[in-house]
């Protein structure tokens, strides 16, 4: 076996199923699970529609590179959402199945692990707190993950000021996820701007995973990666490729339908090894896809729902966490050591105990990294299902908390 997968560890639901494992919830209540990021709203029935018409692409293989009519569709989606001029759908797009598989495949692709032997090998940067699939992609690699931390003082965005200047010429791939997993942070046009200048300078691939994208609070949408390299001048997107989904968008989680796009010559390599890692997506995945990137209504009705849900939530939990309204994404990001001297661990298992409400610690999502765990103390609330239910976990939460003062 690849002695590298020995460096895996288990996934966070992994841990808190052990967490949870000889605990019995509390019977009296039925049970809500913030703890996992899955979309729980119904499916438009026109992309529902658009697959079952659709099945008699089945009889035939599917092309890696995918139809023009989703590359167009992609491209013309990227070009109103985020202000570019004409996106060449034939060499600066290309359909995946998931972001979540292509940002683990992108990293073989990218890295040489033979570069910077000396110097102790290839890094792979990921923010901290993280999506567990950076990290495994890096090892699976042959690189090494490097982990930044967020700063609560930025709105818990990565800092990368804070790297060291040795660190940087070992950077072959830099993971960022904006809107933030499991912050909700957004990356400014200034810190694109420094990200870039790095990027020119030490050569490193930069893969911006905004499959969070479509799931806002603030009037004005989230700035994306490429709609950051235009402004700022950087013409056929250098060394930038962007991952984006239809799953929260679109609520259609189990279709596994998304793209890249951006810098032309990584993506013709991309493609390469794509046709040999045979990821190649269903024709009629493919034909509902079409619909999704061509519809914005249901993802502003999408959208709509998200924001009575934080409306609503995040002002009650204020009154016994430490918690605010994050940029986007749906997760709510809680410092929890307040109520009455609780571990992030200590708290969910508690809360489940007795509340029968499952949230995710902070932790698990978190590496100890330069003396500390960002992570460490907060939990993560997914509110993913109806308004009534994340309403009823929300209060939940206010009666436990306020026992443990």
């Amino acid at each position: 076996m690849n002695p590298l997968l020995n460096k895996l560890q288990p996934y966070p639901f992994e841990k808190l199923k052990q967490l949870f494992s000889g605990v019995t919830p509390n019977s009296a209540y039925a049970p809500v699970s913030l703890g996992i990021g899955e979309p729980k709203h119904p499916t438009p029935a026109f992309i529902r529609d658009a697959v079952t018409d659709n099945l008699g692409g089945l009889a035939g293989y599917p092309a890696t590179a995918g139809s023009d009519a989703l590359r167009a569709a992609i491209a013309g989606w990227l070009e109103r959402r985020y202000g570019l001029p004409k996106i060449d759908a034939a060499t600066q797009v290309l359909p995946v199945n998931g972001s979540r598989e292509a940002l683990f495949s992108f990293a073989q692709a990218i890295i040489d692990p033979s570069r910077g032997a000396q110097e102790g090998g290839p890094l792979v940067m990921c923010p901290n707190p993280f999506y567990q699939i950076y990290e495994g992609a890096a090892y699976l690699s042959g690189a090494a993950p490097y982990f930044v931390n967020s700063d609560p003082a930025r709105n818990f965005a990565p800092d990368y000021r804070g790297v060291p200047a040795e660190v940087w010429p070992r950077v072959q791939l830099l993971y960022l996820c904006s809107p933030g997993n499991p912050t909700g942070a957004v990356l400014t046009l200034e810190d694109w701007k420094e990200l870039f200048a790095l990027s020119d300078k030490y050569g490193f691939v930069i893969a911006s995973d905004e499959c969070y994208s479509e799931i806002y609070f603030k009037e004005e949408a989230p700035l994306g990666g490429l709609e950051a390299a235009h402004r700022l001048g950087r013409d056929g997107f250098p060394r930038l490729i962007a991952f984006s989904s239809l799953s929260k968008r679109s609520n259609v989680p189990g279709m596994r339908s998304g793209f890249v796009a951006g810098d032309a010559a990584i993506l013709k390599k991309f493609l390469l090894y794509r046709t040999y890692h045979g990821s190649a997506m269903s024709p009629a995945i493919q034909a509902a896809s079409v619909a999704a990137w061509n519809d914005e209504t249901h993802v502003e009705e999408n959208r709509a729902k998200y924001i009575a849900k934080f409306r609503q939530v995040t002002p009650l939990l204020q009154e016994v966490l430490d918690v605010q309204l994050p940029d986007a994404a749906f997760y709510l990001w809680a410092r929890v050591d307040g109520a009455g001297g609780l571990s992030d661990t200590e708290y969910a298992q508690r809360l489940y105990a007795e509340y029968n409400v499952a949230v995710l610690p902070g932790s698990y999502l978190a590496r100890e990294a330069h003396g500390v765990n960002p992570g460490r103390n907060r939990v993560r609330m997914a509110l993913v299902a109806e308004v009534e239910e994340c309403l009823e976990a929300a209060q939940r939460i206010v009666e436990f908390t306020k026992k443990l003062s």
